[in-house]
Parts: C-alpha cells; sequence; structure tokens
C-alpha cells in the first residue's frame, strides 16, 4: 500500500525535493562531523610533539602519555619510540577522517571508541582538560555516526 501526502499541501514533486534536500543537508552534516578528525590529528600532533611544537598543556594523548609515564626507561633506550607511536594516531585520526568523509559509519564508532579508551587513560594522567576535549571529539563522532545511519534509513524509504 502506497502512503499519500493527504493534507500535507505539498505535491508529490515537491515531497520528493524536500526529501532529497534532507539527504543532501544530512549528508553535509556528516561530512562537517568527519572534518572532526583532521582537527583531532592537528591537536594530537601539537600536543604529542609531532609537529615540532609541543603544547602538551592544551591537549595530551592518555595512551602516548602513560608510554612516557612507564616506559621512561625504554623511551630513554629508543626516543624515537615516542614520536613514532604519536605519529601512528595522528596518521590513524587522519585515515578515519578520509573513511568517514566517505560515508563510512565504522569510522565513526572506531574514533569513538578509540578516544572513550584514551578518556580513560587520560583520567589516570590526570588530564582533565583533554578528557575535555576528547568528549567533545567523542560527541562530535557519534553525532557523524548517528547521522549516517539516518542517512541509510532515509534512503530506504521509497520515493
Amino acid at each position: 500500500m502506497q502512503t499519500l501526502n493527504v493534507g500535507a499541501g505539498r505535491t508529490d514533486q515537491e515531497y520528493k525535493a524536500a526529501e532529497e534536500q534532507r539527504r543532501a543537508d544530512l549528508l553535509a552534516e556528516s561530512r562537517a562531523d568527519a572534518n572532526y578528525f583532521f582537527v583531532a590529528a592537528l591537536l594530537a600532533g601539537l600536543g604529542t610533539g609531532v609537529l615540532l611544537v609541543r603544547l602538551g598543556f592544551l591537549v595530551s594523548i592518555g595512551a602516548i602519555d602513560l608510554l612516557h609515564l612507564y616506559g621512561g626507561r625504554l623511551l630513554a633506550d629508543r626516543p624515537l619510540l615516542g614520536y613514532a607511536a604519536a605519529a601512528a594516531w595522528v596518521v590513524l585520526l587522519v585515515g578515519l577522517g578520509f573513511a568517514a568523509q566517505k560515508g563510512y559509519r565504522w569510522a565513526f564508532l572506531a574514533g569513538v571508541l578509540l578516544y572513550a579508551a584514551d578518556m580513560i587513560a587520560l583520567a589516570i594522567t590526570f588530564s582533565w582538560l583533554s578528557i575535555g576535549v576528547h568528549g567533545f571529539f567523542v560527541f562530535k563522532w557519534f553525532q557523524g555516526q548517528r547521522v549516517l545511519q539516518e542517512l541509510r534509513s532515509a534512503s530506504d524509504i521509497p520515493t
């Protein structure tokens, strides 16, 4: 049975145009949320010193902080190991950003899980400002995956 737009005050063409506009808005919102992966990668690079400037007071990565805290002797013998781990974190975020921009919902979910786990590490190191920044990114990436889910469900509706 086909649902009719009785009483909606719109023609079929207006309804289809409104649905297409809604899909375009959802896609734009998803891509805007995906851009936060690149912001997170920039802040992670600044917070860990990968970009040759270290602003650790602004934001830090809990896993890298724990590596420095508990692996101090290891990092003293191999100083590039810390930078390699930080660079891998930044590359991972950039890769997730590209995947999220292409519309892969798993990229948003991976970012949420990665940063939620890192928030636990930040709590161990008492980096409260960084926990707030991580929470912001988790919120935006959760919104992004929710928007993609809504976009997919809207695409399933026959027009």
